[in-house]
């Protein structure tokens, strides 16, 4: 395993750090500014879409996507020290580069599931940035950490036509609030009694105007609305109905879709919150030298320094788990990957969460305030150890394929 940069990879960082100091920094408090003046507080600073042509005029675009016909064709060894840049703002850069979930996990399903009609459809001006997406999976009646939990139904129609009609009720739809959001994939049941329950699920398109579609409320995460990401929304499906061809593959294949989706989406949120630990670790390191009590430096304070000795440790053991994850899912394939994609999924969210929590502890009140990004940031990576699958989740089944060894 050789996890030295490439010539691309060193020169897209190079770009990719000046482009964050030079633009993406300063915005951070200009598109709050902005986005208090909005007629919708779901609407799109201006300064986001400035970042975003800027972006692409620098060939900082869709660089999450390994199809180069489609993406920037990196692998994801060469794509994970780029993600975690973006990790360090991750309310504004994900987005400004186009590789935000959900749409980069909505596009890589497109790319990979779509017809030829479906992708000109959606995901060309999903790659363009013009729309965005919006991933409906989970519900509020059913555990859906087991995705064959799920009670939306999609059906065919009984009136002779060549529809599908999709009934059920999801909640955390991620983008759904965003009135750029245009389309919605639906995961649900089109065969509730089939005898192999990861077959009785599929996936459909559902365009957001379609009538029998209710984005019903913004749903909070710790207080938060996550405005730049397009919220998460409770949504409801009454009826709605679309035509077969919006089917994405084949009837059944939704669960194998979903766990395709998945292994990507993990690995793409270790590598941003790394950056999120390193931007908090910087912080610390700031408050630490800025700042005195009971007589001296907070730099000088013994427990202090076990708080950034211990992150320091933490952060790098976690990159050279993603680098090998990343590693593994190029060489092998994300089936190959997949105790790694678990191990990371793990290991990473709950100690980032740790590290950004002592950075709060270090700023004091201020850590909790909006006039610093950690509040935030803190949401953000504890809602990621429910995110894509529950730590238990993980914990369960790579603790099953471990003794499976000894069977």
């Amino acid at each position: 395993m050789d996890f030295a940069y490439d010539a691309r990879t060193e020169d897209l960082r190079h770009k990719l750090l000046a482009f964050m100091d030079e633009h993406v920094y300063p915005a951070e408090a200009v598109a709050h500014e902005q986005r208090a003046r909005l007629a919708s507080p779901w609407d799109t600073p201006p300064v986001v879409e400035e970042l975003k042509a800027e972006a692409r005029r620098q060939g900082l675009w869709n660089l999450f996507l390994p199809d180069s016909e489609y993406g920037a064709g990196l692998t994801n060894l060469q794509y994970a020290p780029l993600a975690e840049i973006t990790g360090r703002s991750p309310q504004l850069a994900p987005t400004a580069l186009n590789c935000a979930a959900p749409d980069t996990g909505n596009m890589e399903v497109l790319a990979q599931f779509g017809d030829e009609q479906q992708r000109k459809q959606w995901l060309q001006p999903l790659l363009a940035g013009e729309i965005r997406s919006a991933f409906a999976m989970t519900e509020p009646e059913v555990a859906s950490s087991d995705a064959t939990n799920i009670t939306t139904h999609i059906q065919r129609a009984s009136d002779g036509t060549d529809d599908y009609v999709i009934t059920g009720r999801k909640w955390y739809i991620s983008g759904a609030m965003s009135p750029d959001c245009r389309i919605f994939i639906v995961m649900g049941k089109t065969d509730p009694d089939g005898s192999d329950i990861r077959r009785q699920q599929s996936m459909v398109l559902v365009p957001r105007d379609t009538p029998g579609v209710e984005v019903r409320r913004a749903m909070q995460v710790y207080g938060y609305e996550d405005h730049y990401h397009g919220g998460h929304a409770e949504v409801v499906f009454d009826h709605a109905r679309v035509p077969v061809s919006n089917l994405i593959g084949e009837e059944g294949g939704g669960f194998a879709i979903a766990q395709a989706r998945l292994g990507p989406g993990r690995i793409h949120h270790c590598m941003r919150l790394i950056g999120m630990a390193e931007r908090a670790i910087e912080l610390m390191c700031r408050r630490a030298v800025s700042r005195t009590a009971f007589g001296k430096p907070l730099a000088q304070q013994g427990v202090v320094h076990n708080w950034i000795a211990d992150a320091r440790v933490a952060v790098e053991q976690l990159r050279l788990l993603v680098l090998k994850t990343a590693w593994m899912m190029d060489t092998v394939g994300n089936k190959g990957a997949h105790s790694e994609i678990q191990a990371i999924k793990i290991a990473t969210p709950r100690t980032v969460v740790d590290i950004i929590d002592k950075a709060v502890q270090l700023h004091g009140a201020g850590g909790v305030s909006q006039d610093f990004p950690l509040a935030e940031l803190w949401a953000a990576a504890r809602t990621l150890r429910l995110a894509d699958g529950p730590d238990e989740v993980h914990q369960r089944s790579l603790a099953r394929r471990e003794i499976k060894q000894y069977l």
